[in-house]
């Protein structure tokens, strides 16, 4: 097959779309098919490469540092995207959100008569942290943004999404098109447990207390993550026998580092900074827990490392958070943004040691369904359904997929 990809972000960018949208794309590529990614770039000037099998073309765009560093758009991309499809040919075309360059995608795709599938890792508690004014009108910044997508992935011809949490909001939107779930997928190959793994090494190269129980949070610092929370269970936290390990970079980094020079004279908390992808199975190894506060996640990659590397998991119970949990068996879930239940749920996983590597095992198991291989494979048979049917009026997918 010939797929065309469309992203605002791709490798080496490290959030959740960026990491599916390459895993896919070069999955796709290792099975012998024909892969294009067009993504925004960093810089000003179009750009092609061949990355492990993939041709990556990057559309000239502006940077957007007022909000977030990491963040740039092709205002205008509409006719370097129409280019890339007439030469390209696509059969497929997949995008992954609803800025300007995947709806020029979709623009043209349509008027080609070519199959579309959308995948979407948005909600609008993404943004609100970079629009603090228009988010405090929380009804109408959650009705112009959800608008704003609803208007291209109403063109598409089937939407994905992470989980069956994520798939019955966009339904809750009132998007009359078939949604699937299917899970982002991880490397059961890279990520797994390790018991000939030497902690101590790990824990030293990040400054973490070998004897010290360490709940870790991976991932970005930024402002929805709710990184926050973890900073101020540590400072009501009676007991000194829990550190709490920070590994990530992000917008919020320098405030969470100030607010956390204040607990730390009776408290441990480790920033790491950022941990490169080679590195995140041997930390997640070396920790005891690993914690997720933030209330918006689709599906949580990093939650799902965690557990294919047999960590027991202390969720908020919140958006598709629960989906990963199986309570009191592979971890808790505790009431999002609410500091004393988790305290107390940090205290109850703490108190129990001898049970953690039963507790790994289940989220070990529950991690088996989310294989990457089987991800590519359920969006290989998707293609092909879509591709099979043609322009053959409604389209009808018979695929079995929820995550």
């Amino acid at each position: 097959m010939r797929i065309m990809i469309a992203s605002s972000t791709y490798a080496p960018a490290k959030n959740g779309q960026a990491v599916f949208t390459t895993n896919l794309a070069e999955g796709l590529a290792t099975r012998g098919h024909k892969v294009m990614v067009v993504v925004d770039s960093n810089h000003k000037l179009e750009s092609h490469t061949l990355v492990k099998g993939v041709e990556v073309v990057e559309l000239g765009s502006i940077s957007l540092n007022i909000f977030h560093s990491a963040v740039h758009f092709s205002p205008f991309p509409g006719s370097e995207v129409r280019r890339l499809v007439n030469s390209f040919q696509p059969e497929i075309v997949h995008i992954q959100d609803h800025y300007p360059s995947c709806r020029a995608a979709v623009h043209e795709a349509r008027k080609q008569g070519i199959k579309i599938v959308g995948s979407n890792h948005f909600i609008p508690e993404n943004l609100a942290p970079y629009v603090p004014i228009l988010s405090k009108v929380k009804s109408v910044f959650d009705w112009v943004l959800w608008k704003w997508m609803l208007d291209v992935y109403k063109h598409v011809d089937v939407i994905s999404a992470q989980s069956k949490a994520a798939a019955d909001l966009i339904q809750h939107q009132g998007l009359r098109k078939p949604i699937l779930s299917i899970s982002c997928g991880l490397d059961l190959q890279i990520y797994h447990p390790d018991p000939k793994f030497n902690q101590q090494i790990y824990r030293d190269r990040f400054g973490i207390d070998l004897h010290k129980k360490a709940f870790l949070f991976l991932g970005r610092l930024d402002g929805e993550k709710r990184i926050d929370l973890l900073l101020r269970a540590m400072q009501r936290l009676s007991r000194d026998d829990i550190q709490m390990v920070i590994a990530g970079e992000g917008r919020a980094e320098e405030s969470l580092h100030r607010m956390a020079a204040d607990i730390q004279n009776k408290r441990i908390i480790v920033f790491t900074g950022f941990v490169p992808a080679e590195d995140i199975p041997g930390l997640m190894n070396s920790v005891d827990v690993f914690i997720m506060p933030s209330e918006a996640e689709l599906l949580s990659i990093s939650t799902l490392e965690a557990m294919a590397c047999g960590l027991p998991v202390l969720l908020a119970d919140a958006l598709a958070l629960p989906e990963l949990v199986r309570t009191g068996q592979n971890g808790y879930l505790f009431k999002p943004g609410d500091v004393e239940d988790l305290v107390r749920h940090m205290n109850l996983m703490a108190d129990q040691p001898e049970r953690w590597e039963a507790m790994g095992l289940v989220s070990r198991e529950i991690s088996l369904s989310h294989s990457l291989d089987l991800t590519i494979q359920k969006f290989e048979t998707l293609y092909t359904q879509l591709i099979a049917q043609g322009s053959e009026g409604q389209v009808k997918v018979g695929l079995r997929t929820q995550a």
